[in-house]
């Protein structure tokens, strides 16, 4: 009997020590989030080419070499074609030749038109002109006119084609395109080159503005924003911190690794930066939803489950959640909160679910 009124006693005082257990709260907060990542990234050329020749011939002079910066127009490369100069004087020859039969075609309608004119004026005495005489002089020079028209337009055709073969010994020059650095050297006097599938005689880039490409995880293109400026770091400048502006987003995802490309406009007026550096990138992430935030001392993980332990009427309650983003000393969770409700900042499996427990609250979460 002494021992069962013992037991009573203890198990009055453990439920007493239950219900007068204390622990500290804090409130669940929502706030949109922002936060950053570090994730890779490459730098390339903003514009690159690789040229070739445009005609068959043999190089002549080479006035760049690897490294030379170039202005856009610059003669680059001078091939030689002889048979370009055959061409050319071959053309010109036809053209003499046409030009030739335009005069005499010219000289023979004006005779024929002035004998029709003469002709017409006397058909006007009757009986002073036959009429078949004034239908053929009509007849001459109608095929006259027609043959001048023909001639003329043999001319026109042999100074197109002499225009051409000009044209073809314009791209005996190889011009710079635009501004940029010579990388790549491939090509010496005396080669033979040409269109067709010839050898690339230089390699020229524009490293005075670059293309930063980042992977953007799926989960975080929704905060992309263009215009944002964003800072990265390369490893041959420790410590220096650069910046780039998103330009270009590519709106479609690698299947393989889940991410999508987006360019950053780097300027590079000095050419301190190169296309090949790895780059890592403090990317931003701005959510465009509110967050549930709590200390992430609040967040309990067992091998069972991940809660957090709701005080609700002084009783301990279990809510399952997922970790999300961390922000400082918060972190975001998913789960069936809300904004406002009371949770133990220092959360332990320790506190059982239905516990009844005294809450100080603590508004800083300090």
């Amino acid at each position: 009997m002494k021992l069962h009124k013992w037991l009573i006693t203890i198990a009055l005082l453990g439920a007493a020590a239950q219900a007068q257990q204390t622990v500290e709260a804090v409130r669940v907060t929502s706030r949109n989030v922002d936060r950053t990542l570090v994730l890779p990234g490459e730098i390339s050329s903003y514009l690159a080419v690789d040229l070739r020749a445009r005609v068959n011939g043999f190089v002549d002079k080479v006035n760049v070499d690897r490294g030379s910066i170039v202005k856009e127009s610059q003669t680059l490369v001078t091939l030689v074609a002889p048979e370009l100069a055959a061409q050319v004087a071959e053309a010109e020859n036809k053209v003499r030749a046409a030009e030739s039969q335009v005069s005499e075609a010219q000289a023979k309608l004006l005779a024929d038109q002035s004998t029709y004119e003469r002709l017409k004026t006397a058909a006007a005495t009757p009986g002073a002109v036959a009429a078949n005489e004034l239908i053929s002089a009509q007849q001459a020079t109608e095929a006259d006119r027609a043959h001048v028209q023909s001639v003329e337009e043999s001319l026109r055709g042999a100074r197109s084609a002499v225009q051409a073969v000009k044209d073809l010994e314009a791209y005996l020059t190889v011009s710079a395109p635009f501004d940029g650095v010579i990388t790549e050297r491939l090509v010496h006097p005396g080669a033979l080159v040409g269109p067709a599938a010839g050898p690339i005689l230089l390699r020229l880039e524009q490293n005075s503005r670059l293309r930063l490409v980042v992977a953007v995880p799926e989960a975080d293109v929704g905060g992309t924003i263009k215009g944002a400026r964003v800072p990265f770091t390369v490893p041959a400048y420790p410590g220096e911190t650069v910046s780039g502006v998103v330009a270009r987003v590519a709106h479609s995802l690698d299947p393989k690794t889940r991410t999508m490309p987006v360019e950053l406009d780097v300027p590079n007026p000095n050419l301190r930066l190169a296309p090949g550096m790895y780059a890592q990138v403090q990317w931003p992430v701005r959510s465009g939803r509110a967050a549930l935030l709590v200390p992430a001392t609040s967040v309990v993980t067992t091998n069972e489950r991940q809660f957090v332990i709701r005080v609700r009427d002084g009783i301990a309650e279990w809510v399952d959640v997922k970790r999300g983003a961390s922000v400082g000393e918060m972190v975001e969770v998913l789960g069936q909160l809300r904004p406002g409700d009371l949770i133990v900042r220092r959360g332990t499996d320790e506190l059982r679910e239905g516990a009844r427990v005294q809450a100080r609250e603590n508004p800083t979460g300090s």
